[in-house]
């Protein structure tokens, strides 16, 4: 379908499927923001771009709604890998995609209607390293890490999982609220400290397998779920010994369960949605030239 779109959702959090050798654009930064605006466009948290991979089965390149690009995403890679199945684009139940931060390896969970309803994707491995997120701080680890954002003295463990994370954490029994979220996460996302900027989960672990989180996504904003924020707290939980795997990450859109391995390699699982196929109108496409 020329000009068509996929839509689907992990756990509430949202992204547009689009195959670029079928656009009659370009998908730059102002036609991303345009689509992806939630009054003037379409409406998404993304635009998931299917492109070509000489090192996996299928290549993806990841959009947020500001027009950047992000290194990966647990839930976009679910939707993705769902794209792929209904469309016809393949039909194998296991398989890998390369992305900006890594290849992952896709297993698909058909219901009885031969629909991907759940989704496994090892995510790859957890660092800690400033140089991976990157973070400029001059320690070997970002564990604990004091920082202060807003009049407020932090403290921080910075994890990549193939895109950057900050997390913060408070002791069992409290909580942090949506006014700490919008507060700290457009903070700490422009902190000069994350010269690329970061993402933000506030958690509270709740069980001894389990972790609450908010989650502030760097250039999107506040988002109901997100995979590779899951997998970057369940990480730092577990390295902290709040918690031990496997994690059931609790998010304001849902659950994910997360593997932590010995080595903080990650295994994700969790639910994906398709909600639509469509395409944009002619002079919807004629306004992003």
């Amino acid at each position: 379908m020329k000009n068509g779109f996929f839509r689907g959702h992990g756990l509430g959090n949202d992204y547009l499927v689009m195959d670029p050798k079928e656009l009659s654009f370009k998908l730059t930064p102002p036609a991303i923001e345009a689509i992806c605006n939630r009054h003037w466009g379409l409406g998404s948290d993304g635009i998931l771009a299917a492109v070509p991979s000489t090192k996996a089965d299928f290549g993806l390149r990841i959009f947020n709604p500001d027009g950047s690009e992000a290194e990966k995403s647990g839930n976009g890679l679910r939707i993705f890998a769902r794209y792929l199945h209904a469309t016809g684009k393949t039909k194998k139940t296991h398989f890998t995609v390369e992305t900006k931060g890594g290849l992952v390896t896709i297993d698909l969970h058909l219901d009885r209607r031969g629909d991907a309803g759940s989704v496994t994707v090892e995510m790859g491995r957890a660092t800690f390293t400033p140089s991976a997120l990157p973070c400029i701080l001059p320690v070997k680890e970002l564990i604990e890490q004091p920082i202060e954002a807003v009049g407020r003295a932090l403290r921080f463990t910075g994890v990549s999982v193939g895109n950057p994370h900050c997390v913060l954490f408070k002791e069992a029994g409290a909580s942090w609220s949506r006014e700490d979220l919008l507060t700290l996460g457009p903070a700490l996302e422009h902190h000069a400290i994350f010269p690329k900027r970061t993402n933000v989960q506030l958690a509270v672990p709740t069980g001894a397998k389990e972790l609450t989180i908010l989650i502030w996504e760097r250039g999107a904003g506040e988002t109901q779920a997100s995979g590779s924020s899951s997998c970057a707290a369940a990480a730092a939980a577990v390295r902290l010994g709040l918690v031990t795997s496997p994690v059931a990450v609790r998010m304001p859109g849902g659950t994910l369960t997360i593997d932590v391995a010995s080595d903080f390699s990650l295994t994700m699982k969790g639910p994906v949605a398709e909600v639509a196929r469509g395409s944009l109108s002619a002079s919807f496409v004629r306004s992003l030239r």
